[in-house]
């Protein structure tokens, strides 16, 4: 809470809507410490009134009977890694529950909380659409108002690199991907669970608050070890910050300085557009055209005035009109290599004085 305490420094006057704790296992501390950090958040902001205070958490027997106390701590939104309703699957994830502690969990979630999510997995080694539709059909009956859906992704440094490189494990081809996506679509949005990001669904207005304070690139404040942050200051200078990832290291600095700050970078104009784009398109929605413009100065058309933007319109990849611009259906299922793409021939060489066109107009950048 030191910490906490010290960086609302950089958030005066402005009104907590959403409190996460995310990231590892927030879920093993214990409900008192998580109801004195609300109390203590709600003593240094002031609070929107539909304040939402999440918390991740597995579905372990242990973790699952410690649900309602987590409710009278305050938290009114939970989030399950569930993962799989497949046994061989979660082995495969190298989970330690299994799909009947991830159903036990989740009833008992929906019995303590109203607004409850959870994540599941797909698209692993040898999984079929059929594999897939019976898991689909088993989220379906256990979901509430949110869920996430994420492919199954290989990333550099973990056990699954170094296992798919040693040809342990192949993962899906292309076609079976889209596939599989595709049917994922369809089958939620039937179920009432609209697609309004990438990789989450929703009921009408249970969309998460906090995560769309990301994706709409909104300030948020990161307190904790690895924990990152985006900051608007008075004069309108965009801060990226980010605390010590070695948990004891964090403390350490925590209790010497009030904080563990270690990297604070002022985000130059190519970032911010890029990080707007980038997030922006995740959403169905996409990017506010209007707001775009009132923040840089200039339209997407004059900031992508290359060809790669008419490129993209042409293979019906994005739409662009005067409330947004977006990804469609197919540029979703290709959102990676469409923004590498869009971004291939954006920077400062690329048109000289269009960022200082842009400086010169907004002081707030």
């Amino acid at each position: 809470m030191t910490e906490m305490k010290t960086l609302a420094k950089y958030t005066e006057d402005r009104k907590l809507k959403s409190v996460f704790f995310g990231g590892g296992t927030p879920s093993l501390m214990e409900p008192q410490i998580v109801a004195d950090i609300i109390s203590e958040a709600k003593k240094i902001w002031r609070t929107d009134n539909l304040l939402e205070i999440s918390l991740e958490a597995n579905p372990s027997s242990v973790e699952a009977k410690k649900l309602y106390l987590f409710n009278q701590a305050g938290i009114n939104r939970i989030s399950l890694g569930i993962q799989s309703f497949n046994d061989i699957t979660l082995r495969f994830l190298g989970r330690e529950h299994n799909a009947a502690d991830s159903k036990r969990a989740l009833e008992i979630a929906k019995k303590t909380f109203q607004n409850v999510s959870f994540d599941m997995i797909y698209a692993t080694p040898e999984q079929s659409t059929q594999d897939w539709a019976l898991e689909i059909k088993q989220a379906i009956e256990f979901s509430s108002n949110h869920l996430s859906v994420y492919q199954l992704t290989i990333e550099r440094g973990t056990a699954f690199f170094q296992k798919h490189r040693k040809k342990e494990f192949e993962m899906l081809d292309g076609e079976t991907l889209a596939d599989l996506y595709e049917f994922t679509q369809d089958k939620l949005g039937s179920a009432g669970l609209e697609n309004y990001e990438i990789s989450s669904h929703a009921k009408p207005s249970f969309e998460c608050v906090h995560n769309l304070q990301y994706w709409k690139m909104k300030d948020y404040l990161g307190i904790g070890a690895g924990a990152h942050s985006r900051i608007t200051d008075k004069e309108g200078v965009r801060w990226a910050f980010r605390t010590h990832r070695a948990p004891n290291k964090w403390l350490s600095e925590t209790k010497t300085y009030g904080h563990a700050i270690t990297e604070k970078v002022c985000l130059s104009l190519e970032d911010q557009i890029f990080e707007t784009v980038m997030m922006g398109l995740r959403l169905k929605t996409g990017v506010s055209t209007a707001d775009f413009k009132d923040t840089f100065k200039k339209s997407i058309e004059e900031i992508f005035a290359g060809d790669t933007l008419k490129i993209l319109l042409d293979e019906q990849l994005v739409e662009l009109d005067n409330e947004s611009f977006r990804a469609t259906a197919l540029g979703r299922q290709k959102l990676d290599s469409l923004i590498q793409f869009l971004f291939s021939d954006f920077d400062s060489d690329h048109n000289p004085t269009l960022l200082e066109e842009i400086q010169s107009t907004n002081k707030e950048i």
